[in-house]
């Protein structure tokens, strides 16, 4: 903890459907990359930090999982996450794709935040993709709600409205001291980190085939004495037939897939990588303890 005179603190949390946005803005909001992003949704599975300085504020972001209809397990404790990330913050944000408007999920959530009873901050999203008359119905249809204390729209992409962000957030802090060193930008341990980062690769690489049957762990983390870090990471998939796919003709796939998450990883962390990927079939994955513990979520019932 670092305090020091005029220090100001807090958590915000990032709330949406999924792929509304959260984790490109998080990204934005940071300076750097800290949350895996693709195009597909529920990429985030569980809540990551991100931690910017603005002046004297020290904002911590919590980018949660996209709020859905449950149907697994897994589902259920990826959505678990999103509304404890939301009840541990200081402050609360509603992303909601300005091209989609509101749909079933997001209505989910507006009724999630009426029972919290906590007032909200409006970020529209994506605003470079629709006209501006759309985005003021928009806005009038949720402000009709009266969840919102603050409205703010944003093109992460862009960088449009960042920076009013980041305004906002470090004048809402509290004052108190700060709780990461000042050149730390998220508390995700790196053998967490490096498995995101191969996951993206992976539902980048072969998304179409094998939307959600996989996850991705570090098996194993070896520092060498040359500064060179070993990371072994293991790909589970549901099904024998799947296995194939990953590891593609001759090897081509994964091999594809190991080169751009070792190049990333060596951008991140600043040493040489090597990075050994392997393929093991685990059926019922999603249901067991260990992997939860691995992904930083809470295993239930």
């Amino acid at each position: 903890m670092v305090e020091e005179a005029g220090t100001r603190c807090g958590f915000v949390a990032l709330l949406g459907a999924p792929n509304a946005g959260k984790s490109t803005l998080l990204n934005a909001l940071v300076g750097q990359k800290v949350s895996i992003v693709t195009q597909k949704v529920q990429t985030t599975r569980t809540r990551i930090r991100g931690i910017a300085i603005e002046g004297e504020s020290q904002i911590i972001y919590v980018d949660t999982p996209g709020i859905f209809t449950p149907k697994r397990r897994l589902d259920r404790a990826m959505v678990a996450a999103a509304w404890g990330g939301a009840a541990d913050a200081d402050m609360v944000c509603l992303l909601v794709d300005a091209n989609k408007g509101v749909d079933g999920d997001t209505s989910q959530i507006l009724e999630g935040l009426k029972e919290s009873h906590r007032s909200c901050v409006l970020i529209l999203t994506k605003i470079d993709l629709v006209p501006r008359t759309s985005l003021l119905a928009l806005t009038e249809e949720l402000n009709a709600t009266g969840l919102f204390s603050d409205l703010f729209m944003v093109s992460a992409v862009r960088n449009d409205g960042i920076d009013d962000l980041r305004t906002f957030f470090a004048g809402e802090m509290k004052p108190g001291p700060w709780l990461y060193p000042e050149d730390q930008l998220s508390d995700l341990p790196q053998r967490l980190m490096a498995a995101e980062i191969t996951r993206e690769k992976l539902f980048l690489r072969v998304h179409q085939e094998l939307p959600y049957a996989t996850t991705v762990e570090t098996e194993n983390w070896e520092m060498r004495k040359d500064g060179s870090v070993r990371i072994d990471q293991i790909i589970f998939v549901e099904r024998g037939s799947q296995k194939p796919i990953i590891i593609g003709k001759g090897g081509r796939t994964i091999k594809e897939m190991g080169e751009t998450s070792r190049q990333e990883l060596e951008e991140i962390f600043g040493c040489r990588v090597h990075l050994f990927l392997r393929v093991k079939v685990r059926k019922n994955w999603a249901d067991e303890r260990e992997r939860y513990r691995e992904m930083g979520l809470d295993f239930s019932d």
